[in-house]
């Protein structure tokens, strides 16, 4: 039997669910709740796996405060939104690193920091943390 794969605007469209969910402090239960489903089918549509119809993304995009758009921003096979010569979008990992948890958490933490010098030697000593741990070539 062949596993079928998520598609890949499910994937990206869940893993904004995720990333807003995180972002607002809510609980898959908590967004369950809200719409009236289980934190299972939270987590499966966070991973892909179901797909999420019109309707729920609407109902989910009101419970998060936020436009139904924003879950599509930057979902593989849209047109870039940059005009011209501007600079193209970030690459996946930004958005792949802002849906873990680690990464909310490091985001929401260093936006805190008021002092724009404390913030730069942060970013120093991660850049100098992730050097030392690179393998020798």
């Amino acid at each position: 039997m062949i596993k079928k794969t998520p598609n890949p605007v499910d994937k990206h469209v869940g893993s904004r669910v995720r990333m807003r969910r995180v972002l607002i402090g809510m609980s898959q239960e908590k967004l369950g709740e809200a719409l009236g489903i289980t934190f299972q089918q939270i987590q499966k549509y966070e991973k892909g796996t179901n797909r999420i119809g019109a309707s729920r993304m609407q109902q989910i995009a009101t419970v998060m405060g936020v436009p139904v758009s924003y879950f599509f921003d930057d979902a593989p096979g849209s047109e870039p939104t940059t005009p011209g010569m501007a600079e193209a979008p970030g690459s996946d990992y930004v958005v792949d690193f802002l849906t873990t948890t680690e990464g909310l958490q490091l985001n929401k933490a260093f936006v805190r920091i008021g002092d724009s010098k404390v913030r730069r030697k942060i970013v120093d000593l991660v850049a100098a943390l992730a050097d030392a741990t690179k393998p020798a070539a």
